[in-house]
């Protein structure tokens, strides 16, 4: 895998950039194994088993997935908020992750039938997940320069498609032939590798907290009163609210993302769900989601190039027209050589869609208030990923199956790329770097010793 160049941001080393890299290979598994590849017809099988009508399956685990995107939407502004005031980004992230981590493990007590647990446990668990990478994300613009934010996001993104990839490949292996491993049956081993998941990503977390230096925190907070944490983090969150509309491109870019991120979202939840509803083996998706992981590597690093050459935004738009397409295709779908080659086809513009959308965002942020803004990155992912699981759900209930689910999510990816189209980059980036130097001139002022007359 190619490496981004030794200095890659100044004062920056390689290390602390491949430590911060490290975190994306230990949560993604969260997203693959979990989130994309085995829960959700597993959790299929939970509402059928308890004896609920076969066609609310699929539509009872929109509604989870979006319950909990609508919990983490609530609370993730807060805590960005929060830790731009305390500092402490790592300490959030650990007790986040931990959250994660433990709910993640304790999906081996999961009943045959008990699907209202399992809802449960996975609202926990993506809370966890989604609540850490605000404070992961936070972090980016602090260990990188505007030359080296495109390469240093899409490094992450490639880093956690192999370790997501690995793990999954592992887990396949498991599921398809649990005897080869002593595991009594399949149902073991889906267990078996929800558990190896929360192990995964707790041990190879361990690079990022040993290496990864912690951001000061808000020189306000270090000379103001000591305030209630809490207190703080909502009258911040307000301000925020308020102030936003200073950032005018970033606000167009957020709604951009708000819609697209929606389609792109609902496609990786209701994937694994749709495919197994359709009659195509659990065994076939979760190799066909091993090779979008896989491929999804160098394409990341080809979208990075392509950026660097005709710029983020416009390859963002291409990725989105893919998708467009593959939602298209999909409506056809029958056979898992269909599932097969449209998986090919997503692993081609995930990484790329991510990645880009993470470093243009980062791109126009204020360093000096990272957190919360990176905290408003994950509430509109999360609001809007709001919308694409409920009306998939919705659709499928009514129309008694998912065709027609699938094919809506096209509205997302047209509407959030005409957004797109409206967003003037490098002003976006002049607006940030001038309100970094007023952050800067006003500590140098709160800190300097008062000249007598």
């Amino acid at each position: 895998m190619p490496k981004p160049p030794r200095s890659l941001s100044v004062g920056i080393s390689d290390r602390v950039i491949t430590a911060w890299c490290m975190y994306d290979w230990a949560n993604s598994p969260f997203a693959t194994t979990l989130m994309s590849a085995l829960f959700p017809p597993f959790f299929r099988s939970l509402v059928i088993n308890a004896g609920l009508p076969v066609r609310d399956a699929t539509a009872f685990w929109a509604y989870t997935a979006a319950a909990a995107l609508l919990i983490g939407a609530v609370i993730s502004p807060l805590l960005g908020a929060v830790s731009d005031f305390t500092g402490g980004k790592k300490r959030y992230l650990g007790i986040f992750a931990g959250i994660g981590i433990v709910a993640t493990a304790a999906f081996i007590f999961i009943g045959d039938d008990t699907w209202s647990l399992a809802s449960l446990l996975y609202m926990i668990a993506a809370i966890g997940f989604s609540g850490s990478i605000v404070f992961y994300e936070s972090l980016l613009p602090h260990i990188t320069t505007k030359e080296t934010i495109d390469a240093v996001s899409s490094r992450g993104y490639a880093i956690g498609y192999l370790g997501g990839g690995t793990l999954l490949a592992i887990n396949v292996l498991w599921v398809s032939h649990p005897e080869w491993f002593g595991m009594p049956d399949i149902g073991f081993a889906l267990r078996a590798s929800f558990l190896s998941v929360a192990i995964w990503w707790a041990i190879f977390s361990i690079p990022f907290f040993a290496r990864v230096p912690e951001p000061r925190a808000n020189a306000k907070r270090r000379s103001g009163p000591d305030r209630a944490v809490l207190l703080e983090g909502f009258s911040r969150l307000a301000r925020t609210f308020g102030e936003v509309r200073k950032y005018r491109q970033l606000s167009v870019f957020l709604v951009a993302f708000w819609v697209y991120s929606d389609g792109i979202g609902t496609i990786i939840r209701m994937a694994t769900a749709y495919g197994d509803e359709i009659g195509i083996g659990i065994t076939d998706m979760m190799l066909a989601l091993v090779i979008t992981q896989f491929v999804a590597v160098p394409f990341t690093f080809l979208f990075s190039r392509h950026a660097g050459r005709f710029g983020a935004k416009r390859s963002i738009l291409l990725t989105l027209a893919i998708y467009a397409g593959v939602s298209f295709s999909a409506f056809f779908m029958k056979t898992a050589l269909h599932f097969y080659v449209l998986a090919l086809v997503v692993g081609t513009v995930q990484g790329g869609a991510g990645a880009l959308s993470r470093s243009l965002y980062g791109s126009m942020v204020p360093k000096s208030r990272s957190a919360e803004f990176f905290g408003f990155f994950s509430l509109s992912a999360k609001f809007a990923g709001i919308v694409g699981p409920l009306v998939f759900g919705l659709v499928s209930q009514v129309t008694g199956q998912s065709r027609f689910s699938i094919l809506s999510v096209i509205i997302f990816f047209i509407a959030g790329a005409i957004v797109l189209t409206r967003v003037d980059v490098d002003e976006g980036v002049r607006v940030a770097r001038e309100a970094d130097r007023d952050e800067e001139s006003a500590e140098i002022a709160a800190i300097s010793p008062r000249i007598p007359a």
